[in-house]
């Protein structure tokens, strides 16, 4: 049984992600995961694979498990996988709870972790795995530190086990759009103004389309725009020092925030 898994598929980018391989590859079924199975039973009457809902909570560790005895129970071939789950906040360190700030290091981060190095076994020459990264990867970035720094991560993984997987045929790109609109948008930004300036906003489907054919051309990473890719260039030549300072000033911000 050849298979597409595809986490973090009830909404935005994965969903995208679900119906671009949907539409490119012939699967015999597709594997849905998040935590909303409604979401994921409306997507999968859409999609020309069959479907297979997995409603998991990838923060409860208990999943990776439940996920792991899924697959050793039907011993697919996945061709694809898709890490989209994540999410994130835009605020000051402080102004982010401890666990809020935990939690996003642990789906983001550990959870992709988690769902490669299981799906690996099951995985042939010629598959591929895609993992959902961010422009904040490239630089650090104030407002957004935990989130940014999770996609630093996800961005040294991938481009570094891609080089690990290729005596086996198995490719993994990372995708690194800038702003998209998603609820992952509407979720991450708070309403004290921390972030506030956005220079151009994408859309999943062009972020999707961009990947899929960036994937197609051999690169083991996708930014989406001819703007976004001089920004990634510009960034690894300027100082972080002042990357940062510019940052702040596009949010409005002082060289630094404010102190009582």
């Amino acid at each position: 049984m050849k298979i597409a898994i595809v986490t973090g598929a009830s909404s935005g980018m994965g969903r995208e992600f679900a119906k671009g391989i949907d539409a490119e590859e012939r699967l015999d079924e597709i594997w849905l995961i998040a935590r909303r199975r409604e979401r994921l039973e409306e997507l999968g009457a859409q999609l020309r694979a069959r479907a297979r809902v997995v409603p998991l909570d990838l923060l409860d560790e208990a999943s990776f498990g439940e996920f792991a005895a899924l697959l050793e129970r039907e011993r697919p071939e996945v061709s694809t996988l898709v890490n989209a789950a994540g999410f994130g906040r835009f605020a000051l360190f402080t102004e982010v709870d401890l666990k809020t700030n935990m939690q996003m290091i642990d789906l983001n981060d550990k959870a992709t972790v988690a769902m490669t190095q299981l799906t690996l076994p099951y995985m042939r020459r010629g598959a591929r795995v895609i993992n959902l990264d961010s422009l904040s990867a490239f630089q650090p970035v104030p407002y957004e530190c935990i989130y940014g720094a999770t996609k630093a991560f996800i961005l040294s993984f991938s481009r570094a086990l891609n080089v690990e997987l290729a005596p086996r045929g198995i490719r993994v790109m990372a995708v690194s759009p800038g702003w998209v609109q998603t609820e992952f948008f509407d979720h991450a930004v708070s309403d004290n103004g921390a972030v506030n300036y956005y220079d151009k906003i994408w859309t999943p489907e062009q972020v999707v389309e961009r990947a899929l054919y960036d994937y197609k051309k051999g690169r083991d990473v996708s930014v989406l725009g001819a703007s976004v890719r001089r920004q990634v260039f510009l960034v690894k030549l300027l100082p972080h020092k002042l990357v940062m300072k510019i940052w702040m000033k596009q949010q409005g911000h002082a060289n630094r925030p404010d102190e009582d």
